[in-house]
């Protein structure tokens, strides 16, 4: 039976390390971003999320396939197969996002909210409009992806934490090192998108609070089907998905934002961060 302190302590460290990720979405509302600033930061969360999905995720997950499987080919067509699936997962999310223009009418309302959603009868400002809508789409994106990564994320802190204090402290620590730059990657576009510091901050520490939420589904919903099956397959999903976001979002939308020296920049910046991340992990 789990004492009741050591799973108090565990969450409490596993909600310390959600947080983190709206620390890193307040780091970028002290200046408004043009579209250079932008483009880094997309190129960054590319970055970012591309070195979590291949670097950090599937090693993992591939590495319990091959435990679980006689042949090293079986468990590289399992863990390619569920990447496959995150991917057209993310692709049909993408979907149930809002048009570029319709999104950004939204949160602006208005009629700047109804030139935004045609930016093509405006050959004056349509273009920053434009970009700006793009920037949310991308911004919606990232926050959706980092929503699903953080639930299995939260999961394995959570049972760290209650299995070993000093393992769970130092396993949080390291998440909220890394969770730092994804809140940056949040809110850095839809910053540039609504002007709006709450929103921008909101949304980053949204995705950062399903971390003590998948911790707690885990372990009051899913406490006795929870199995290492289950952790690593959803684990490779939510690397699928990310590495979607990447290249048909981020990275798709820095380079058409015409900005192609920032968005390689940050997205050299964001492989090496994380890689940082992931070393404090180990």
């Amino acid at each position: 039976m789990v004492q009741e302190h050591s799973l108090l302590t565990a969450l409490l460290m596993t909600t310390l390390a959600g947080l983190s990720t709206g620390l890193g979405g307040l780091l970028v509302l002290w200046r408004s971003p043009g579209e250079k600033a932008v483009s880094l930061a997309l190129g960054f969360a590319g970055g970012v999320m591309l070195s979590v999905s291949l670097a950090d995720l599937l090693p993992a997950g591939l590495a319990y396939y091959q435990s679980v499987f006689v042949s090293d080919f079986a468990a590289g067509c399992a863990a390619a197969s569920l990447l496959l699936c995150g991917m057209a997962l993310a692709g049909l999310l993408s979907q149930c996002l809002p048009e570029e223009g319709e999104g950004l009418s939204r949160l602006l309302g208005g009629a700047e909210g109804a030139a935004a959603a045609e930016p093509e009868r405006l050959p004056a400002g349509g273009n920053a409009r434009r970009l700006r809508a793009q920037a949310l789409h991308c911004g919606l994106a990232v926050g959706l992806a980092l929503l699903l990564h953080n639930l299995p994320e939260g999961i394995l802190t959570l049972f760290s934490g209650v299995a070993n204090t000093r393992t769970g402290l130092r396993l949080s620590l390291a998440i909220a090192m890394h969770n730092i730059p994804e809140g940056v990657s949040v809110a850095a576009p839809l910053w540039y998108a609504t002007r709006s510091r709450a929103k921008s901050a909101g949304a980053a520490f949204l995705s950062g609070l399903a971390e003590p939420a998948g911790a707690l589904l885990a372990y009051f919903i899913l406490h006795e089907r929870l199995n290492a099956g289950l952790l690593n397959g959803l684990t490779l999903l939510v690397a699928g998905v990310m590495c979607w976001v990447s290249a048909a979002e981020l990275l798709f939308g820095g380079f058409s934002m015409e900005q192609k020296m920032p968005t390689t920049v940050g997205f050299a910046l964001g492989v090496c961060t994380m890689t940082l991340g992931i070393a404090a992990l180990a």
